[in-house]
């Protein structure tokens, strides 16, 4: 049966597909939609699935599962695998019983922001095989056949997606879910395995690993997936001619063999570690030039150009080192059709109309990124400018630390706050940083609900511990907004829910935080008030900013009273949007035959910020039967 699906569905499907017993994650895009798409359907699912507090919990969720010989899979993205590495770093030495898969989605090209990671120098470090994804098919035939290896080698794998493989859809085709035997859970003590008490222990779990990792590559040499796909794959031409490539490059070069109707030698790797190094061996010695395409580090490169010196083959490669592509960014259509000229040495025929390029270039549209209508974090951020003025510092005197999620958009215009933006959690310890080096004026620290819950909870123990003067504001909206709406411990004062709810004051108040106010982010007189106070403070003071995401609260039909503007009291002064750009402001510049003045379309989400900013009172409320 064909659906179609995306790579994050195709995952999904293939979870389900394999018999999977317990499902974690932490919402990070580009991996999001797996875990969503199993919610949907958690009714109808005889397994656990869950959104954890972090990357690090989800693995440890998922292995503990694996420990006592379920199928478990945790799903991350790129930064995710950095919080979880310390925890998967120590487990491959120890294997496991179950298959456990580690799925995590790489973002070459920045689509949805932080570092532009190659999560395939963990499976190195780690000694963990990875499974390299170049199709929605192989994101559904992987899985299955990850679950595979793992139970076979006893020892996780890792399952590498990228955003172009995760967010394209393609049909697939589905096939039937495996039939496993119910297993019991059963865990054996076994210090031996299972600790990593003493150098001899260790160094004995290290050559397990080691071993695992070989045994997971004879697997793959003969490994032919539900589908028909060879993980490893290789295709001779008469001529000496070759591309050597891996995970999601796979699509796009073959559209650009078919357009120009090329015939040349191509070797696919599915396997990224351990590489199958007889098959680049053989490869090579049938070709006299080698094209390397692979996204971000040059990673199969480095190798090919070590095996082609170890068995003495003069071969030209081509790809980043010799600066042929970048290593930054993902490869486009115009970018593998470059590099086969570089190989081919030759022009291949216009493949675009140059008029029709810069016609396109011309009408592409500015996005600048901002709060959605009616966000609260928008009265955050204002009520936090305005407090700052009314203590008498300029703006460019106060460092206002920013968070991962929907917080940073406070860096951009209007607001202009947020300074810093490095990981989940890091802009409360940056903010003491800044402190301890000499900062005399205040600093602020601005991070999210789920990223609090996430990382900034050991940052404010600490904090509090050092006696650091320093206001924490946590953006309260209740929901993991800006990767899809995903609950964190926190959603069910807006939402009844089956699990419990953590409140975030209680937490501070259990981190030994003295001074916790709440305010309402739409309450813009009180906010600006209490957010001067906590400034003022001489030790750790926490301002919560709670306040419903304004799309969820839509969602749930939220009412609140909306606004106008009074044409006769309005002057045109632009100043509610300079201060707040709401999407539903819209300015009408004067005319020969009409004055300037502002306008609040249908889009006013109610949260009254504009009223408090109109220095006129032209904007008020609209009422019943108007």
């Amino acid at each position: 049966m064909k659906k179609l699906l995306t790579g994050n569905e195709a995952i999904a499907e293939g979870a389900i597909a394999a018999g999977v017993d317990v499902v974690a994650g932490y919402p990070g895009t580009p991996s999001t939609e797996v875990i969503l798409t199993l919610m949907a359907k958690k009714q109808e699912l005889d397994f656990h699935i869950e959104w954890s507090v972090n990357e690090k919990v989800a693995f440890e969720v998922a292995a503990g599962a694996a420990w006592v010989g379920k199928r478990a899979l945790v799903t991350m993205k790129m930064a995710g695998l950095n919080v979880a590495s310390d925890s998967i770093a120590n487990f491959s030495y120890s294997g496991c019983n179950g298959g456990l898969v580690i799925f995590v989605a790489d973002d070459p090209g920045v689509h949805a922001g932080m570092a532009e990671q190659d999560s395939r120098y963990y499976a190195k470090s780690m000694i963990i095989p990875m499974l390299d994804l170049a199709s929605q098919q192989e994101c559904w035939d992987y899985v299955k056949a990850a679950f595979d290896i793992s139970e076979r080698i006893k020892g996780p794998v890792l399952l590498r997606s990228t955003t172009d493989i995760s967010h394209t859809a393609s049909d697939v085709e589905i096939g039937k879910k495996e039939k496993i035997a119910k297993r019991e859970a059963y865990f054996e003590q076994d210090i031996a395995k299972y600790t990593k008490a003493g150098a001899a222990i260790c160094m004995t779990q290290h050559r397990d690993a080691l071993e695992r990792l070989a045994e997971s590559l004879k697997i793959v040499d003969s490994y032919l997936t539900e589908s028909g796909i060879k993980i490893n794959e290789s295709h001779l031409s008469p001529n000496r001619y070759g591309v050597i490539y891996g995970g999601a490059v796979e699509g796009t070069l073959r559209e650009v063999l078919r357009r120009f109707n090329l015939e040349i030698s191509w070797l696919k790797i599915g396997l990224i570690h351990p590489l199958p190094e007889e098959k680049i061996k053989e490869f090579l010695t049938n070709v006299d030039r080698v094209l390397i395409l692979e996204e971000l580090e040059p990673l199969i490169e480095t190798e090919v150009m070590r095996i082609a010196f170890q068995i003495n083959k003069k071969v030209d490669i081509i790809g980043k080192l010799d600066k042929t592509f970048s290593v930054s960014g993902n490869y486009s259509f115009i970018d593998i059709k470059k590099g086969l000229e570089s190989l081919l040495n030759k022009k291949l025929e216009a493949a675009d109309n140059p008029e029709i390029l810069e016609d396109a270039k011309k009408l592409q549209v500015k996005r600048p990124i901002s709060f959605c209508t009616g966000c609260p974090h928008r009265g955050t951020y204002y009520a936090l400018n305005k407090a700052i003025k009314n203590l008498k510092y300029k703006k460019n005197e106060i460092i206002i630390t920013g968070d991962i999620g929907c917080t940073i958009l406070g860096m951009n215009k209007p607001f202009e706050s947020c300074w810093t933006e490095v990981a989940m959690g890091a802009s409360i310890g940056l903010a003491q940083g800044f402190k301890w080096a000499g900062i005399e004026k205040p600093v602020i620290a601005t991070i999210g609900d789920s990223t609090f819950f996430h990382a900034g909870i050991p940052p404010l123990i600490n904090a509090v511990y050092q006696k650091v003067p320093l206001v924490v504001i946590i953006l309260d909206n209740g929901w993991t907004a800006m990767t899809g709406f995903e609950e964190n411990p926190g959603t069910t004062y807006f939402k009844e829910s089956p699990t419990q709810r953590v409140d975030i004051v209680e937490v501070c108040k259990g981190c030994g935080v003295d001074k916790i106010d709440i305010i309402d982010p739409y309450q813009s007189e009180e906010s600006i008030r209490v957010i001067e106070e906590a400034i003022k403070y001489p030790g750790v003071s926490v301002v919560v900013s709670r306040r419903e995401c304004a799309l969820q609260a839509n969602r749930r039909k939220v009412v609140l009273d909306k606004f106008r503007v009074d044409f006769d009291k309005c002057t045109g002064c632009r100043i509610c949007l300079n201060q707040l750009a709401c999407q539903a402001m819209v300015f009408h510049p004067k005319t020969e035959n009409r004055k300037a003045y502002m306008e609040i379309t249908a889009e006013c989400f109610g949260c009254g910020l504009c009223q408090y900013t109109c220095p006129t009172g032209a904007i008020e409320v609209i009422k019943d039967g108007e």
